[in-house]
């Protein structure tokens, strides 16, 4: 498991006062507002960030920094990730794990036989879906109750139900 989640990007710098354009990165764009500082690698620094202010134009979190005031600052910062620790992520429902986590295990079957293993997680209209390199190719599992049978984090793996025609070519 990771101690950290990335929770956005800085794009630009935005107006004259130092503020920074932010794409969210995470499922709870507003979790922005409740952060109080981030984690940065600047230039190889891990920095912690402090954040004043936060408000949202569109699809961007406008974010003020206290360490920096003007916008060539900010410019200087473009395509940083932004990282919060674990324990100001946005805590978990029962059932739930973080997508950070589900990245690299194991995926096997019923039978524990080994399918491949979690390269990604990204949400669709209706659900989350995983994506499983198997070697010589990849395959989308829906992210529902009735294919993810058990998630086990500690030994590294995720037990799935096939469904009928989900490995055919």
């Amino acid at each position: 498991m990771i101690d950290r989640f990335r929770v956005g990007v800085i794009t630009s710098s935005h107006g004259i006062k130092g503020e920074a354009k932010v794409y969210p990165t995470s499922d709870d764009s507003n979790r922005l507002k409740k952060i109080k500082k981030v984690y940065a690698n600047i230039k190889g620094v891990e920095t912690v960030l402090d954040i004043e202010s936060v408000r949202f134009q569109k699809n961007m979190a406008l974010v003020k920094f206290k360490q920096f005031d003007n916008p060539e600052a900010i410019q200087a910062l473009r395509n940083v990730d932004l990282f919060v620790d674990r324990e100001n992520a946005t805590p978990l429902k029962k059932n739930e794990n973080y997508i950070a986590d589900l990245i690299g295990l194991d995926v096997i079957d019923e039978n524990n036989t080994q399918i491949g293993k979690v390269t990604d997680v990204f949400p669709t209209g209706a659900n989350h879906v995983m994506e499983v390199d198997m070697g010589e190719k990849k395959v989308l599992f829906p992210y529902i109750r009735q294919c993810i049978l058990d998630v086990n984090l500690d030994e590294g793996k995720i037990k799935v139900h096939v469904l009928d025609g989900l490995l055919d070519l």
